[in-house]
């Protein structure tokens, strides 16, 4: 974690961009008739973090990755079909005909498959879009069969299992293959974009504390010193409704029918159509009806057979997830179909359910409230996730995803990265922003998502104000990806400066995220006396800021009568205009007291006060005109006039 050496760091990322822009992964020969995988150890599988070999007969389940028939040739369609005022503007492809003009053959896969039987693998799964070759077999099995052997390794708190050496595979099938997946447990840094604070929703349950404020400054927290001024500090919101956050941003007169969002996330909570109604009939909002909601799960990605992991999830982690961005997409677009895609498998199958929807072309805009904090992946990870992508611009899918709660990751990781996938330059990464709204529900102010934080100690806060760094709006510059086209002469000189780097520059665009002003979501909850009951809380993070974006997606494309696919050239083409509440420092510090529960359900336990500051982004800055906190900016009353035509 803290203690890696960021020496190191170019000369990984040098290689790993060496890997993602060549035509295929296989770059040397292992042995006679062998080609090795570069890149295929990941960074944090070193001989000092070794702490012991894999069980021979231990299963494990992975993927191998062929790569689209004429990478460059996706790339440039996908550009094209995306850019206003290109002659391809708008005419994406079919699932049907992206796979006749760009899917491996089935020559390549049957070649795939003949070596991995050859291997004694059972075969598992295989795309309509050929993209991947899933298998299943031993620990033993896999090193013979790819030329390796596997450990397990300590790295930021967790055991993990990778390959000691690159992966090689033959030369019969090594211009074909673009990755491998699962090998190693990469995919376990995984998190999603809920920030978390002491007291965090299920399993053990969570309520908003009291007092808090049903809108911005409505009750006022007598009795405390205020570091920033002579006036009184406000109580945080107790959690912001769809009809305020929709009023703040001006968004009204459509409700997402006949749109489709698809949601991805890991697990699937088990009571989530009924807390999800319960939740809307809370809100005045109309609840789900006839097939308007459906949980799917991948296919392929439900049984893997592994024994040996060491970091197996609990599913219930993920649940307040799932809660949040449903009734996100629900709140903001009432009227639209919501398929969420659980992949159930400790995170390694989030690449197969992306795949899923977009091959299956299951909705129009696809929301990803989660990520990894760096770009730091074996390029067969991030290879074949880019293609995946790259074949849902085609398509005409959008694809969202959160820039993290970790601001430049820099107190994460020891240095300054963007968050992967959001860094891709393909899908639309969604900061996280402050809002206050008022009495009428109606736009007060906004700034960028940056906490420091104070507890009460009765006389005064400790640290003293702004306190310690808690969260924030992820964002920065890619290091393994170049300005994108849309991008050129809209970023300013200093975000590059800021991070010592040009490269496609994150977030794109932004809506409420922080926790201290965030929304209010309801779920069953456990509670400490037993029982399981629903309850509301406030919940935050881009982990509400893109499902929000993508609801309100839904609507810009109802109104315009076509999806937008892949938006960020025509977002980029309005940069400044009156579509985007332009974040800007605020001319004073704003902070919130907010209450918290000690026992996180009620008062019975006693009261803590915490002063929580915003605005404070590490090196990350809200400036005038685009920046690396809220992209672009906010939406507004013009948004879906701009967006809607």
């Amino acid at each position: 974690m803290r203690q890696r050496k960021v020496l190191m760091f170019p000369v990984l990322v040098a290689a790993v961009t060496a890997a993602l822009v060549a035509s295929s992964i296989p770059v040397s020969a292992a042995s006679s008739g062998r080609a090795t995988l570069a890149g295929s150890v990941p960074a944090w599988a070193s001989s000092k973090n070794f702490k012991g070999a894999v069980t021979a007969t231990d299963y494990v389940g992975f993927r191998v990755y062929l790569g689209w028939q004429n990478d460059s040739a996706v790339e440039a369609l996908a550009k094209s079909v995306s850019t206003p005022g290109s002659t391809q503007y708008g005419q994406y492809l079919t699932p049907q005909q992206f796979r006749q003009q760009f899917a491996p053959s089935q020559g390549s896969v049957g070649a795939v498959k003949s070596w991995l039987n050859s291997q004694g693998f059972s075969i598992t799964y295989t795309p309509s879009n050929n993209h991947y070759v899933e298998a299943e077999g031993t620990i033993a099995q896999a090193a013979a069969a790819f030329g390796t052997s596997f450990g397990y390794y300590s790295y930021r708190g967790k055991t993990l299992r990778s390959p000691a050496s690159l992966l090689s595979v033959p030369d019969s099938i090594a211009g074909v293959v673009s990755g491998v997946v699962g090998l190693d447990e990469s995919a376990a840094f995984v998190h999603n974009d809920i920030a978390k604070d002491p007291g965090a929703p299920p399993p053990a349950a969570f309520v908003t504390g009291r007092p808090c404020s049903t809108y911005w400054g409505e009750k006022q927290a007598t009795g405390f010193t205020n570091p920033y001024g002579s006036g009184t500090l406000p109580y945080a919101p107790c959690g912001e409704t769809p009809q305020q956050v929709k009023g703040a941003y001006g968004i009204s007169g459509q409700d997402g029918a006949g749109q489709t969002v698809a949601i991805i996330d890991a697990y699937a909570a088990p009571t989530i159509v009924q807390d999800v109604n319960q939740w809307s009939v809370n809100r005045g909002l109309p609840t789900l009806q006839g097939n308007q909601f459906s949980q799917v799960v991948a296919p392929g990605t439900f049984h893997h057979p592994e024994s040996g992991g060491k970091n197996k999830q609990d599913p219930q982690g993920w649940y307040g997830e799932e809660t949040l961005d449903v009734e996100s997409v629900h709140g903001m677009a009432p009227a639209a179909n919501i398929v969420y895609v659980g992949a159930p498998n400790n995170f390694q199958d989030l690449d197969a359910a992306l795949n899923h929807v977009i091959d299956r072309h299951l909705a129009q805009i696809v929301t990803n409230s989660y990520g990894f904090p760096t770009e730091v992946l074996p390029p067969g990870f991030i290879k074949p996730y880019q293609q995946t992508i790259l074949q849902g611009a085609v398509e005409g899918i959008g694809i969202y995803f959160s820039s993290g709660d970790n601001s430049d990751e820099s107190l994460t990781v020891g240095y300054r990265t963007a968050d992967w996938p959001a860094s891709s330059p393909f899908v639309t990464a969604v900061g996280g922003t402050s809002l206050a709204v008022g009495a009428a529900n109606n736009y007060l102010f906004e700034t960028g998502w940056g906490t420091t934080t104070s507890s009460w100690t009765g006389t005064a806060w400790s640290p003293a104000a702004p306190g310690s760094w808690l969260y924030g709006s992820g964002g920065g510059v890619s290091m393994l990806f170049a300005e994108p086209w849309y991008q050129q002469g809209v970023v300013q000189q200093s975000v590059f400066a800021a991070q010592g780097r040009t490269g496609r520059a994150v977030p794109d665009i932004a809506a409420v995220g922080d926790p201290n002003t965030g929304y209010i979501v309801g779920e069953t909850q456990t509670f400490s006396d037993g029982t399981v009951r629903y309850d509301e809380y406030r919940l935050g993070g881009t982990s509400l800021s893109s499902p929000l974006m993508a609801g309100i997606m839904a609507l810009a494309d109802q109104k315009a009568g076509h999806p937008h696919g892949f938006a960020n050239p025509l977002f980029y083409s309005k940069a400044g205009s009156s579509a985007f509440n332009d974040i800007v420092d605020p001319a004073s510090t704003v902070a919130v007291v907010r209450t918290n529960f000690n026992n996180s359900e009620d008062a019975s336990g006693g009261l803590s006060y915490r002063l929580r500051t915003f605005n404070q982004n590490l090196s990350l800055r809200t400036t005038p005109g685009y920046d690396d906190v809220t992209g672009l900016g906010t939406p507004t009353s013009s948004f879906l006039a701009t967006f809607g035509s």
